[in-house]
């Protein structure tokens, strides 16, 4: 995961809009780039997901065609909460393709390849890795509702990336 400055060129303190919140204005900042961070990786993931689902070819196409379109509307989900959650603690949330670039940890997804398990295969790595960085999040932030959102998406990230790791095929 990548190291996240406290004060983002596209986000300062004074930015902040008076709220009756009793979270600490630091905290929230805190939280807000955080939040941003995780919001530019499902933005990534999600934007991943439909180019897998669009290009797949082989076995088992339409359930996994299906299956990845189900993950791409969770993640759709929590994008828009999550983003929710930035206004709500009265930050920006930033989820345009340079906030997303700049952002993500992802690599680039390889636009090269159609077959069903090279997808899927490429698909778990960030599925996992955006996971992962989900939970060290949940763990970093003092605030109980900006970790039960995160807490929901953990479990939903979770639930794609075993559906995607339960379709490879371990003998290829």
């Amino acid at each position: 995961m990548q190291n996240i400055e406290l004060t983002d060129k596209n986000f300062l303190t004074s930015d902040l809009i008076y709220t009756c919140s009793d979270i600490d204005s630091n905290n929230k900042i805190y939280i807000i780039d955080k939040l941003n961070y995780l919001l530019a990786e499902l933005i990534d993931l999600s934007l991943t997901t439909k180019q897998a689902h669009w290009n797949i070819r082989g076995a088992n196409f339409i359930g996994i065609h299906k299956m990845l379109d189900n993950c791409f509307n969770l993640i759709i989900k929590y994008q828009d909460i999550i983003a929710e959650r930035v206004v709500q603690l009265n930050g920006i949330a930033l989820g345009t393709i340079d906030s997303v670039y700049n952002k993500t940890s992802l690599k680039h997804y390889p636009c090269n390849i159609n077959n069903i398990q090279n997808h899927l295969k490429e698909l778990s790595r960030r599925y996992n890795i955006v996971s992962t960085n989900n939970r060290k999040i949940i763990n970093d932030i003092k605030d109980v509702v900006t970790a039960d959102i995160l807490i929901d998406s953990s479990r939903a990230l979770d639930q794609c990336l075993w559906l995607i790791e339960s379709n490879i095929e371990k003998n290829l």
